[in-house]
């Protein structure tokens, strides 16, 4: 049997005689993902089987989160320049890209407490709250806060960019000067508004998009881009809440490693809302 294996397998390569096998002279695979530099970058600070798997989700998370704020960020440009095809492809991949990051919880919810408890102390004051990816998806999205920006003072290229990114527009702020370009009355205020300061609902907003929902025909691209947003937000509570129940099965309420209340925090945070508008509408119609 393992002789036929191999024949079949033999059989099979010489039959594939445009396959490359000689790479002294040209790019790998393996090169060209930096693989080297990606499959060593799991640094364990304990001898605990389960460390892997804490760093791997944590990094395959990060990683999706860096093509989130990538498709995000040309979303929003996009819109800028009213290229609403185009944000709408953006958006619906950040939409795919959330269904995948939101899965990896499941992963991570098969360590259990006590496994966590082996290595937990190696983490020192690291934690996710720390991750200055999300609070830059935050910041595309339109929840700013100035005291998350203290956490990274200690690195000053990375407290600029962030810095930046808190005083950019946003995903929705971009969106609202859509609906202003279609013709549809927005408060001034809100137009000319500080960027850097959380985004409250507005009226002029709501009726708005009460417009565009009223009358789909007319404003059909604006009535898709309401709906690629409210995705965006759904599934990003739905993450929300996935890492929240992740936390509570396997550390309970105790304090986070970063110094947070830990599942309190994570329950506080399920009640922030990016499009209010997009939401409070539903009722209306």
């Amino acid at each position: 049997m393992t002789n036929s294996k191999n024949d079949y397998q033999n059989s099979t390569t010489n039959n594939e005689k445009g396959i490359h096998t000689d790479f002294t002279q040209n790019m790998t695979y393996g090169e060209y993902l930096s693989l080297d530099q990606l499959l060593g970058a799991q640094n364990c600070l304990s001898d605990h089987h389960d460390e892997t798997l804490f760093i791997i989700i944590h990094q395959v998370s990060e990683l999706w989160m860096k093509l989130i704020l990538h498709e995000t960020r040309s979303a929003i440009k996009a819109i800028q320049d009213n290229q609403l095809a185009t944000s709408f492809k953006r958006l619906a991949r950040v939409s795919k890209i959330q269904s995948q990051i939101i899965q990896a919880w499941d992963v991570l919810s098969t360590l259990t407490p006590a496994e966590y408890m082996e290595f937990r102390d190696s983490l020192g004051q690291a934690s996710g709250f720390q991750s200055y990816q999300y609070r830059m998806i935050e910041f595309a999205l339109g929840y700013k806060t100035s005291h998350v920006l203290k956490i990274y003072k200690k690195d000053p290229p990375l407290h600029k960019l962030l810095t930046e990114a808190f005083h950019a527009p946003s995903l929705y702020d971009v969106s609202i000067q859509a609906l202003a370009g279609a013709g549809l009355p927005i408060n001034k205020e809100i137009l000319n508004r500080d960027l850097s300061k959380p985004y409250q609902q507005d009226e002029s907003v709501k009726q708005a998009w009460l417009t565009v929902y009223k009358n789909v025909d007319q404003y059909w691209d604006l009535y898709q881009l309401g709906e690629k947003l409210v995705d965006i937000e759904d599934w990003l509570q739905q993450w929300r809440f996935r890492h929240m129940k992740t936390v509570e099965r396997i550390i309970g309420f105790k304090v986070g490693t970063g110094g947070s209340s830990g599942v309190n925090y994570l329950k506080k945070v399920l009640d922030q809302r990016f499009f209010p508008e997009l939401w409070d509408l539903r009722t209306e119609i």
